[in-house]
């Protein structure tokens, strides 16, 4: 692995639904303030990583490291029991470790989807603002009978200098769902950064656009990860925003890792043409 400050790791996962391998031992390394691709062909398995790394799944076997403390274990004969965690990330119980997916987004993991999931019948206000309330600094006593007027002020507030600083103050009124696509994606990444994670998860953000949104995302995902002193991980299949925008890139094959290395040796690597790059439509996982 490298010497350079881990935010993630991966260790060894397998992700098993009956007889069928989804991830078969993956180990990967992503590093601080590095934007880093998974891809590979439809089925490969990049969406059920994503899932075993923030609680959606709970993996076979193998382990995810989030800054050098562990965030998901399995017991080694994938026997599985749900553990939660307590506020002390340095107190763990046993072998098994697998948090919810809140839990992890409140240790600082955040990602989108690769079908929108926005409240779509809400404001894009209030979809900033339901996810605000992960860090809201009250019990469900204040919460529930609306006592902390302060702590309602000081998230609005954010929502909205969050919204001005991603360019979507002027549809802060608008119903999500009747957002143009590209201004939708934009906000189910700004909804993700109001929970304010150190590392963000892309799931295919340029689905469905058009190689001027494709271009114009490419500079935006630049742009967050610098000011918002991000490290990003994601799932694509534009290759041109993949090898435009990634520092390394991991290649799946069903399940399992064919090759690992900068876009330059991903780009001429024979095994990985054959089995992905060669391919003449866009699918997605």
């Amino acid at each position: 692995m490298s010497n350079k400050e881990s935010v993630l790791r991966v260790e060894h996962v397998t992700m098993q639904f009956g007889g069928v391998v989804a991830v078969n031992d993956l180990t990967l390394e992503v590093n601080k303030g590095e934007i880093i691709a998974l891809i590979g062909p439809n089925g490969a398995g990049k969406t059920t990583a994503f899932n075993c790394i923030t609680g959606v799944y709970e993996p076979t076997n193998g382990e995810v490291y989030f800054n050098n403390k562990i965030l998901v274990r399995n017991h080694p004969q994938g026997k599985m029991k749900r553990m939660y965690l307590g506020e002390d990330e340095g107190e763990y119980f046993g072998t098994i470790v697998a948090p919810t997916p809140d839990v992890i987004t409140k240790k600082g993991i955040a990602r989108t989807f690769q079908n929108i999931r926005l409240f779509s019948s809400q404001t894009v206000m209030d979809n900033v603002l339901v996810a605000k309330h992960m860090r809201a600094k009250q019990n469900p006593f204040t919460a529930t009978f609306r006592l902390n007027h302060s702590e309602e002020i000081r998230m609005r507030k954010e929502a909205v200098e969050l919204l001005k600083e991603l360019d979507l103050y002027q549809y802060k009124d608008d119903i999500a769902g009747s957002l143009p696509y590209g201004i939708q994606r934009k906000l189910e990444i700004a909804r993700a950064l109001a929970t304010e994670p150190k590392l963000l998860l892309l799931d295919e953000p340029a689905a469905g656009m058009n190689p001027q949104e494709t271009m114009e995302l490419t500079e935006y995902i630049r742009e967050i990860r610098d000011k918002y002193d991000l490290t990003i991980f994601m799932i694509e299949h534009h290759m041109d925003l993949v090898m435009e925008i990634s520092d390394r890139i991991y290649v799946l094959d069903f399940g399992k890792t064919i090759a690992s290395g900068l876009p330059e040796e991903i780009a001429t690597n024979q095994t990985v043409i054959e089995a992905y790059l060669g391919v003449t439509e866009d699918v997605g996982d």
